[in-house]
């Protein structure tokens, strides 16, 4: 059966599509099924992953407001090597056509069950906001993995994450636990961000990723083509860290051991000497 993953935070801008696509495209590079479902009405996951939004005939608008099956709306040829269930502005008026539904929340995970024995991970894009897409891909999922940058701002954002991931344990889905926090945009030069990642450390033991997601040019240009960063240019720093992070999410899930603390990549905070020196790749 397959690991559901939501990939979410309440504010914008932090990465949550960029490390959906990416960390899809990764964990499919390591022979992984892998099903991304995009949730998001901005469909960027969608067209980062190489699928026209705007040309498919059903997208998760139908499977959560009419029940069309998963297998009817899936597009299995998408560039990346894993499978896409799109979204596209349709999916803003969900909410709204929902509204009285008895188990609105359950829409998602009711259809995931059909065919979660076919893949091995299953990611869902949140969009950025507490509404009941997000709490349909909360009651769905089985572990929420918390894109963040390392600021102030981003701090007070998260404690309102992590109550909300408590009162949906709490009410309707007791499985949901926090998979983990990713830092993105990572700039180990900035004393800023040194000092949120050891706070992060400090309240959240165990949840952080040793895997930092840099700045990186690569990453940002990706989408415009369609492809994950792995297929623009595999060699870039962005690249090399979502491979990084699909190994770990992989050794932590199914029991690995965890690499050597040598790997510049997995180090929760180092110094911007050492990094410069460890990778010259400046892309």
């Amino acid at each position: 059966m397959a690991r559901i993953l939501a990939i979410a935070n309440q504010k914008g801008g932090v990465g949550k599509t960029t490390t959906c696509v990416n960390l899809a495209a990764s964990l499919a590079a390591a022979k992984k099924r892998v099903l991304l479902v995009d949730l998001d009405p901005q469909g960027n996951a969608t067209m980062g992953s190489g699928v026209d939004k705007h040309a498919v005939d059903h997208s998760v608008y139908d499977l959560l407001v009419h029940g069309v099956p998963v297998l009817n709306i899936v597009v299995t040829d998408a560039g990346g090597g894993y499978s896409v269930l799109p979204a596209n502005g349709d999916l803003t008026a969900a909410e709204v056509e929902l509204v009285g539904v008895t188990g609105r929340e359950r829409r998602l995970r009711d259809a995931l069950e059909e065919v979660d024995v076919l893949f091995d991970y299953i990611l869902i894009d949140c969009p950025p906001s507490l509404n009941l897409l997000t709490l349909n891909a909360l009651v769905a999922a089985e572990g929420v993995i918390i894109a963040m940058q390392c600021e102030y701002y981003a701090l007070e954002g998260l404690s309102a994450l992590m109550d909300t991931i408590t009162k949906v344990a709490a009410a309707v889905n007791p499985q949901l636990v926090v998979e983990g926090i990713l830092r993105t945009m990572y700039d180990p030069r900035n004393s800023l961000t040194n000092d949120v990642s050891a706070q992060l450390h400090s309240h959240f033991a165990g949840k952080v990723y040793r895997t930092v997601i840099p700045r990186n040019v690569r990453l940002a240009e990706a989408p415009s083509h369609g492809l994950p960063v792995m297929y623009y240019d595999r060699y870039s720093r962005g690249s090399k860290a979502y491979m990084a992070l699909a190994g770990e999410i992989i050794r932590r899930n199914e029991g690995a051991a965890p690499p050597a603390d040598d790997d510049h990549n997995s180090q929760p905070i180092v110094t911007p000497t050492l990094i410069m020196a460890a990778d010259g790749d400046s892309q």
